[in-house]
């Protein structure tokens, strides 16, 4: 006889499989500043774009303005972005300064992505 497990989520059934994650591991990222390693404020993680296997590839910064007010979307690589320890957790650092950021062209949803890399140091 198995026993019964029971679930308020009515698309649960016992045939689903389930993950749990330490939630001292996780964070989310959406809304999240952006600062580089000078401590310039680049922004807030928007969005995150990924192929079609799922993987993310880039982050969409929301750079500049005034409470939204003539703010421009940057697309950043995702390997660019350094999550701190948790400890730290609304820590997000970008391996690029805000004139990086400044000069690049602006994201626009249905357009070619153009996106930003850090060069890495030799």
């Amino acid at each position: 006889m198995r026993a019964a497990r029971c679930s308020t989520d009515a698309n649960y059934n016992e045939d689903t499989w389930q993950t749990v994650l330490p939630y001292q591991g996780i964070q989310t990222v959406l809304g999240k500043e952006v600062r580089s390693s000078a401590e310039e404020n680049l922004g807030r993680i928007v969005d995150g774009l990924v192929d079609q296997s799922g993987q993310v590839l880039a982050a969409v910064i929301d750079f500049g303005g005034f409470l939204g007010v003539g703010a421009r979307r940057i697309v950043v690589d995702w390997k660019a972005l350094h999550f701190a320890p948790a400890d730290q957790r609304d820590r997000i650092t970008l391996d690029l300064t805000r004139d990086q950021i400044r000069a690049a062209p602006e994201y626009k949803a249905g357009k070619p992505v153009i996106v930003l890399t850090a060069v890495p140091e030799m």
